[in-house]
């Protein structure tokens, strides 16, 4: 019988047993913490009863608990009574909706809501919206793809543009030494940009720094921008939550649009309404007319197609509900400004008990500035020390969330910064 060949069994290289063993990810490094979330870890972590967590960006009432709006649950009976089905929404997202959020930040007589001429589609609460804004002006803006954005601004601007493929620059905007609004350098800025640049603006209670400029203010810079034929994009996280009033608060968005300026604009709902979680937005832009409007929609849709198809379906009911009942809407804006109001009240009494405590420094920026957060001016050392023998917790740049004092604490929280700045923790 002829014998069978076989094949010689070759012993494998260790290097290459080595590099089969190897992950398929192992060249990947692991990526930063997010600095919100390790201020969360570490106040979690504390098993100190006097513990104060000021570096969550979500309001919390007057016995630091999270406060579900009365309209909001009465929204969310009237959604169960009607037996809704749980169907896919369409790309744009729920139509009444996005006219409601649309004719809150514009105005019902603003000339574009009155004559339909604005492009509004529902957004993954406010980064999605400035996602979708970001992915539309890299494809269709006609001019330079730079997108300047305020020094300092919310820590996500930057990653959502990039990720948008746009260049992000920076403007001047806050002031070290005054701990206010750097004025002068924001309009030297603004004035030194490229014809044609895209700028990022916030309507209202500016984060992180709670700084906002004054509603003259914000008539020169319209100017300045209409002159430089630079393109304002807004985004207004806290309309209404900011000084109580939803008007007061979108005089920016709505000076630009009566100027004639074609403004893009991304609006949430997760703080105002507090549907953090459910992920209410809209992405809106101003259209020369209802045809023009009809084809930027067209295109709005065709980049959220393959982001995420369409939006959620809960949270757009309920802002729906409220925005569209008088009454539901009356009661909310009782809410909004009674939410905006505490906070208010714990800025002046933050303020006033640290001049009583004759804490060095002049804390006047702790009045001026409004909304959610502040920049207190405390140093990196000092946030540290605070964590560590105050067990006070904030992001190391000095931000507070307001939202996170209360009754019950604002006096040790006062006592505790003077202390520190005093040297004395």
């Amino acid at each position: 019988m002829q014998a069978v060949s076989r094949p010689i069994a070759r012993a494998v290289p260790s290097n290459v047993r080595r590099a089969a063993a190897l992950s398929t990810w192992s060249a990947v490094p692991a990526g930063p913490p997010d600095p919100i979330l390790g201020v969360t870890e570490a106040f979690k972590a504390d098993q100190d009863t006097r513990k104060i967590n000021l570096g969550v960006g979500a309001y919390r009432d007057g016995n630091g608990k999270p406060y579900v709006l009365s309209s909001v649950k009465k929204a969310e009976e009237f959604i169960t009574a009607s037996n809704p089905d749980h169907e896919y929404l369409p790309i744009s997202g729920l139509p009444e909706f996005t006219k409601a959020a649309a004719k809150l930040a514009y105005g019902a007589d603003s000339k574009p809501f009155s004559s339909n001429a604005v492009a509004v589609v529902q957004s993954i609460s406010g980064t999605g919206a400035l996602r979708i804004g970001g992915a539309f002006l890299q494809r269709f803006f006609p001019h330079a793809k730079t997108i300047y954005i305020p020094n300092p601004s919310w820590g996500n601007h930057t990653a959502v543009f990039r990720d948008s493929a746009l260049e992000v620059k920076q403007y001047r905007y806050f002031d070290k030494k005054t701990v206010g609004l750097d004025f002068e350098g924001m309009k030297a800025d603004l004035k030194a940009m490229p014809v044609n640049s895209i700028v990022l603006l916030h309507a209202c209670a500016h984060n992180p720094t709670g700084i906002d400029p004054t509603p003259e203010q914000w008539v020169e810079l319209s100017s300045i921008i209409a002159e430089k034929q630079l393109f304002p994009f807004f985004d207004m996280a806290y309309q209404g939550f900011a000084s109580g009033s939803t008007t007061r608060d979108a005089f920016p968005v709505r000076h630009f649009v009566k100027e004639g300026q074609q403004v893009a604009l991304a609006q949430s709902f997760a703080k105002n309404m507090g549907l953090y979680g459910e992920r209410v937005g809209a992405f809106s832009l101003i259209a020369a007319d209802e045809d023009e409007k009809k084809r930027l929609e067209s295109q709005l849709k065709i980049v959220i197609r393959p982001m995420y198809s369409n939006p959620p379906l809960h949270g757009a009911r309920i802002a729906s509900a409220i925005l569209n009942s008088p009454e539901l809407y009356s009661e909310w804006e009782t809410e909004v400004k009674g939410m905006a109001d505490r906070i208010i009240s714990m800025r002046e009494r933050l303020y006033n008990n640290l001049v009583a405590l004759k804490t060095p420094g002049e804390w006047g920026h702790i009045k001026s500035q409004i909304g959610m957060f502040s920049f207190t001016g405390l140093t990196t050392p000092q946030t540290q020390v605070l964590a560590q023998k105050a067990h006070i917790y904030m992001t190391a740049d000095g931000r507070i969330s307001m939202a996170g004092l209360n009754a019950h604490n604002i006096d040790y929280f006062s006592e505790s910064v003077s202390k520190a700045v005093k040297n004395e923790l």
